[in-house]
């Protein structure tokens, strides 16, 4: 069920992994290192999503990585706010683009509110299932939660996936459960699908983790992290990609993007010769 939900968003794709760029919005209003209006938020943002959608990629996924430090498992108003404005211009600018949500840190909820109000298609959730300790404090689980919020509202047909084991965090108190068993679990409490990452922002996948989930769900298995020019090749058997930092100048999350890097990207992906 949750496999071809997440195929039916990205039927461009074809059989490869479908392709998603990070749109990581400038500080917002409230945050400690904000120095733009909501105007300029907005410019940035919408010349960012018509660049990925002029470039080919599948989808784009936004999220408020400047708001550092962040928040806890909720945000202010002034956040959801802001966050439902730019996200509504950039549907504005790319109609037939698929669209991602994610408000950190934690921000499952509001984060759902965002996506329905402006037609999104699916969330990045944290900590959906277990607890970790991660750069903002102790993470709890939300599945239920979640999952009982987003029925309610009548946003069922948007999908949540769900980092495991994810960067930025400490999870010794679930170390004797490896990645694959995570993503198992994820799956048992409703998961769209599973997202794997490196230890921090940039690192790359280790594939065979990567290949452990695969095979052991029968949701979507997604790269959250690490991806370039050079290897991901080796990620394209998975459902979808998710790169950021690559496409940003010198490979720093931080730079705008560089449009010569995305289209390399790309490039590589669409010439890629299965076996």
């Amino acid at each position: 069920m949750a496999l071809s939900r997440l195929s039916k968003l990205f039927t461009n794709s074809g059989s490869r992994a479908a392709i998603i760029g990070m749109i990581h919005v400038p500080a917002l209003p409230g945050s400690p290192t904000s120095c733009l209006n909501i105007e300029q938020i907005v410019e940035i943002t919408c010349r960012q999503a018509e660049l990925y959608t002029k470039c080919g990629l599948d989808g784009i996924l936004v999220e408020n990585m400047h708001d550092r430090p962040y928040l806890r498992g909720g945000v202010g108003m002034e956040t959801v706010a802001n966050m439902t404005r730019i996200c509504n211009e950039i549907r504005q600018c790319v109609p037939a683009q698929q669209m991602g949500i994610q408000i950190l840190s934690g921000a499952n909820k509001e984060a759902m509110a965002v996506a329905q109000a402006v037609g999104a298609q699916f969330i990045r959730a944290e900590g959906f299932i277990f607890a970790h300790v991660a750069d903002e404090g102790w993470i709890d689980a939300c599945a239920g939660e979640l999952l009982r919020y987003r029925h309610t509202i009548g946003a069922d047909n948007i999908l949540v996936i769900t980092d495991v084991k994810k960067k930025h965090s400490c999870h010794a108190v679930t170390s004797d459960m490896d990645v694959a068993a995570t993503a198992k679990n994820a799956e048992y409490f409703l998961s769209d699908g599973v997202v794997v990452t490196g230890h921090s922002t940039a690192e790359p996948v280790d594939v065979i983790q990567l290949n452990s989930v695969l095979e052991a769900v029968n949701i979507p298995v997604i790269v959250g992290s690490g991806a370039t020019v050079d290897n991901v090749t080796q990620y394209l058997h998975c459902h979808a990609i998710i790169v950021g930092s690559h496409f940003k100048y010198n490979g720093v999350w931080c730079n705008d993007i560089d449009s010569e890097r995305v289209i390399a990207f790309m490039d590589r992906v669409q010439s890629y010769t299965y076996d």
